[in-house]
Order: C-alpha cells, then sequence, then structure tokens
C-alpha cells in the first residue's frame, strides 16, 4: 500500500471556504478548533484560498498542536492577491485575477510562502493545483517538489484538480503519490469512478472533496442551489430531486447519503469536508454518523436518479 494512504484519516477539513473574505477570522478559527476537538487530524489548504488566509488562519490554528499527529497538505501552481475571494470586487467572471505559475523558481517560492504562513518547516503533501490547462509546464513543477521532497521540505507529492483528464494524463507521465478530486466521485457526477480506481490499484492515494457539488447535495428542499460554483441548471435540480426522494422515503438526509455514498468507496482513502462555521461541521460529522440501511442503496441504484451509479458493497 502507499505509506501516504496507510498514514492518512479517514476524514479531513477542506479550508477553500475559511479562506473567504466572508468568513470572519472568529468564525474561522472557531470551525478549525471545533475540528480538532472532534479529532479531525488532516487538513487541505491552498495557497488560492483567500490569497493565502486561509492557511495563515490554519497556521494559527494548529499553533500548539502535536505535528506528527497532524497531516497538513498544501497546494501549488496558482494563486490570487491577498484576501480575495473568487470573483474580484468589480470583475465579471470568477477567478479574473488568478494567476498560474509552475515553473521551477515558482514552485519552491509557493511551498516557502505556505511553511511561513502555516509556520511550518515541512509540508506532508504538496498538490499541483488546477492542472487542467497546464499539463506539459506541470512537470516542471514536479521536478522541483521532487528535489524538496529530498531535502525534507515536502512529503507526498499530489495533484489538486476538478477535472478528470488532466489527472488521468499527469499520473501516466509522471509518479504521484496522491490525487485530490473535487466533484467528479458524488452522487450527481461519478466520471472519476474509472480514475479512482485505477489510481488506488496503482498505489496511489485517493482524496475526494466537493462532495456536496458545490452544495446543491448539501440539503434539499433549497432556493438556490448551486453546482460546480454556477446556479445548478434545471436538469441537475431535477436529478437531484429524485436522489432526494429515495432519501426521504427511507427518511435519510440527502447531506449523509452524499457524504456516505463518497466514504463506502474503499478505492477513496480520504473524504475531505469543506464546512464555513463549527454548525456547519457538527452538521457534516452527524451526516457520517448516520444510520443508512443496505435497502436505501439498492433502490438508489435501481433507479434512473443517476446515470452512471456504482454499488461498493
Amino acid at each position: 500500500m502507499n505509506t501516504v494512504a496507510a498514514a492518512w484519516p479517514r476524514l479531513g477539513v477542506g479550508c477553500a471556504a475559511l479562506g473567504q473574505p466572508d468568513v470572519s477570522d472568529h468564525d474561522a478559527q472557531a470551525t478549525l478548533a471545533r475540528a480538532l476537538e472532534c479529532g479531525i487530524r488532516l487538513f487541505d489548504v491552498a495557497p488560492l484560498y483567500g490569497g493565502g488566509l486561509a492557511e495563515r488562519r490554519l497556521g494559527r490554528a494548529l499553533r500548539g498542536a502535536a505535528r506528527d499527529e497532524i497531516v497538513v497538505t498544501t497546494k501549488t501552481g496558482v494563486t490570487r492577491p491577498a484576501g480575495q475571494g473568487a470573483t474580484p470586487l468589480g470583475a465579471t467572471q470568477r477567478r479574473a485575477a488568478d494567476r498560474w505559475n509552475y515553473s521551477a523558481a515558482a514552485t519552491r517560492a509557493s511551498v516557502e510562502h505556505s511553511l511561513e504562513r502555516l509556520g511550518l518547516s515541512r509540508m506532508d503533501a504538496v498538490h499541483l493545483h488546477d492542472v487542467e490547462h497546464h499539463v506539459e509546464v506541470c512537470l516542471e513543477a514536479h521536478d522541483a517538489l521532487g528535489q524538496m521532497r529530498a531535502e525534507g521540505l515536502v512529503g507526498a507529492i499530489g495533484i489538486g484538480s476538478n477535472e478528470v483528464a488532466p489527472v488521468a494524463t499527469l499520473v501516466s507521465r509522471a509518479r504521484f503519490d496522491v490525487i485530490l478530486l473535487a466533484g467528479r466521485y458524488t452522487l450527481l457526477d461519478d466520471s472519476g469512478v474509472a480514475l479512482i480506481a485505477a489510481a488506488a490499484q496503482g498505489g496511489i492515494a485517493v482524496v475526494a472533496a466537493g462532495v456536496f457539488n458545490s452544495g446543491v447535495l448539501a440539503a434539499w428542499p433549497q432556493a438556490a442551489p448551486l453546482f460546480a460554483y454556477e446556479p445548478a441548471s434545471a436538469h441537475v435540480l431535477e436529478r437531484t430531486a429524485r436522489i432526494a426522494a429515495v432519501c426521504e422515503r427511507h427518511r435519510i438526509p440527502l447531506a449523509a447519503a452524499a457524504l456516505q455514498f463518497v466514504a463506502r468507496n474503499p478505492a477513496v482513502h480520504t473524504v475531505l469536508l469543506g464546512p464555513r462555521s463549527p454548525a456547519e461541521l457538527d452538521a457534516n460529522l452527524a451526516a457520517m454518523r448516520t444510520e443508512i440501511p443496505p435497502g436505501f442503496w439498492i433502490e438508489l441504484a435501481g433507479t434512473d436518479t443517476r446515470e452512471k451509479t456504482h454499488d461498493h458493497r
């Protein structure tokens, strides 16, 4: 087994939401403190999240924590101005101010700045971030991370992406220890299922994130649900309503089904939660503890609620 997979916990907290400018320092610190109190020991962050804000917040929360008991992963390759959200003020589209750079020099600088913001001397893993349109240049960053691993600054080398194809290409081109796939293995989108299975078979640890597909699977009904960071389409809403109907028949919250669908796949080693508050974290953990009878999964697989349902019993 991959040594990364052997050591990482089943649940972790992704800190993307905690880098949003509309989340206060107080709420971010309270959420991270609650995660530690509940036994969460893996935290994933990135320079992109608030332009370093999430890393600084996580670093403060981890002061005094036993370093060898905590897994901290970050990313490299893309960032945005400090303190900024995904859509800058005055912009007409998301990510208008984001900057990509996978050169060796930029990769080393990125990791060193992350370590400084987090107050750490080493990273347990660094993922190449948002590699969708940068596959070739990512290989230079991969080599730079390999050098930093030899120096003891970096543990595992990974890929963090919302897309399947570029990850599949990269793992065929270079050796990676872990992949973090967001939003591509869920109740609404399991386009990553083959990649996840192949990665696990090849000894690559798999971290699943975005299990609520930006929020549409977090609860039902909702006034204005999002899917993949955009307002959910009529097709997505119709499919979600059918999934929610199966949940209702079995008296299971939609969030519990969404989380446990991902967690029950043995090829997925770690599931990331993405809370914005202690209350959201507590709700996520309660959803993970909800008992779901086998009959629910059988009914879900036997209906047309999903276009590609896979049973992992």
